[in-house]
């Protein structure tokens, strides 16, 4: 916790937030809180007056951003300039409190930031996937997050898009704000508006609670706008006007209420060709889409199987209470050759329940439950005929642990074939595995 102001204020604040449960760090000077920052870490929480001897809390708000830290930042001050307020919150300044409010709003808000903290530790963590798609998609998110740029997350069921979501969400400036998933596929256009929007006691037939909606619930976070295409068409020409306005009002009630939420949206659907069927309105699809994610499925990305596998019979070694220690050579097989149709999903249902069968054994091909299956559309491994085939043969050859028939099958292509390639590419794979080594030697071409 970081604070300056005058002296009396600050120690009144500082045993404040010290009989609350907090540790304090004090910075009287903008110089020395940015080097105090320096050593900070994701848990900090930064409180700063806005006047200070050598700026002002602005500037160190900016100065944080510039240097990529994303702390939770709260500005403290007597002056009450509106455009002050609206710039620090468009920094990614999570409030804006008086110092006659402190009592009443500062801790609270520091009970809201833990709990959302907390509610994130909760999920379950995310494993961070190495293959290139994901290198790939890791950039775009570093990229993105700190923006308030609305994100459209393409990707089959299963990939992991709301884990994407939470990721931008947690790398941005609103980090410490709520974020709110909302399931599109299970909103009716009779019950979207109050959903989206809340209503007020009374407004209709079985209104016997105010309702405050999902953009209320979002305020100053991220709203996640789950299979988006699903939203009736009603339900889309109501949702672009408040995105357009940027304020809705809640059923029944005679004022217009503004909002501040950053809107990622995800979609399993080609929302291009939806917009050609007149299934999804094209400008709503122009507001949504400032930036794009798409998730590869986990047929095109073979080199995270067995890390996911591993990483998912952890998990469930934890939650079941088991021991089991690995899979055997099939297992293995059966996982790497798999079409996975469920992606991600379906990897972690069935490591779930084949190690429960397993309890402390191995897991067995058998355990998993899983039938062999031919590959039916491409995967990031096949063959293609270009100057990129020695590396995909490499790639497959390390998934298999050596093995030329599963690497064969990983590649869409026989084992004959695949002799011939090493050979055409002066390739020779050797493998040995103690705590799992690779070698890879490129043989001289003989003219």
């Amino acid at each position: 916790m970081w604070w300056r102001t005058t002296s009396c204020i600050a120690s009144f604040v500082c045993n404040l937030l010290v009989r609350e449960g907090f540790r304090t760090v004090q910075a009287f000077h903008l110089s020395t809180a940015k080097k105090l920052l320096q050593q900070a870490t994701e848990e900090d929480i930064i409180v700063s007056d806005l006047r200070l001897p050598d700026g002002d809390g602005i500037d160190l708000l900016r100065w944080m951003r510039k240097e990529g830290m994303m702390q939770p930042f709260i500005i403290m001050t007597d002056y009450a300039e509106v455009n002050t307020a609206v710039e620090s919150m468009k920094l990614g300044s999570l409030d804006y409190i008086p110092k006659r409010l402190v009592e009443d709003k500062l801790v609270p808000l520091l009970r809201s930031i833990l709990k959302e903290r907390n509610a994130g530790r909760n999920r379950i963590p995310v494993f961070p996937r190495n293959s290139p798609a994901f290198q790939t998609i890791r950039k775009r998110i570093r990229l993105v997050a700190p923006t308030d740029m609305s994100v459209m997350i393409f990707g089959e069921n299963g990939t992991g898009k709301e884990h994407i979501a939470r990721q931008l969400h947690d790398k941005s400036k609103r980090a410490g704000k709520p974020f709110v998933a909302v399931d599109c596929g299970s909103l009716t256009k009779e019950l979207a508006t109050s959903a989206f929007f809340g209503h007020i006691k009374g407004a209709f037939t079985g209104a016997d609670n105010r309702k405050k909606g999902y953009f209320y619930e979002a305020e100053g976070g991220t709203l996640f706008l789950d299979e988006v295409g699903n939203l009736a068409m009603e339900t889309q020409q109501m949702l672009l006007r408040a995105i357009q306005e940027r304020r809705y009002r809640p059923i029944g009630d005679k004022t217009d209420k503004s909002f501040n939420v950053r809107i990622i949206a995800a979609t399993n659907e080609d929302l291009e060709a939806a917009v050609n069927e007149k299934r999804f309105r094209q400008d709503l699809l122009y507001r949504l889409h400032d930036f794009e994610i798409t998730v590869p499925p986990l047929r095109d990305c073979q080199e995270d199987i067995m890390p996911l596998a591993e990483f998912f019979r952890e998990i469930a070694n934890k939650e079941l209470e088991c021991g089991v220690i690995g899979f055997d050579g099939e297992a293995k097989k059966t996982l790497l050759t798999h079409a996975w149709p469920g992606n991600v999903r379906e990897l972690r249902q069935k490591i779930m329940g084949a190690v429960l069968q397993a309890q402390t054994e191995l897991v067995t091909k058998e355990h998993l439950e899983l039938a062999m299956t031919k590959q039916t559309s491409p995967v990031s491994f096949a063959l293609r005929n270009d100057a990129e085939d020695k590396e995909r043969i490499l790639r497959a050859l390390k998934q298999a642990n050596g093995n030329r028939k599963v690497a064969a099958e990983l590649l869409g292509i026989g084992r004959t074939t695949l002799y011939s390639k090493l050979e055409e590419y002066g390739l020779k794979y050797k493998f040995r595995q103690s705590s799992v080594s690779y070698t890879y030697l490129t043989l001289p071409t003989i003219a």
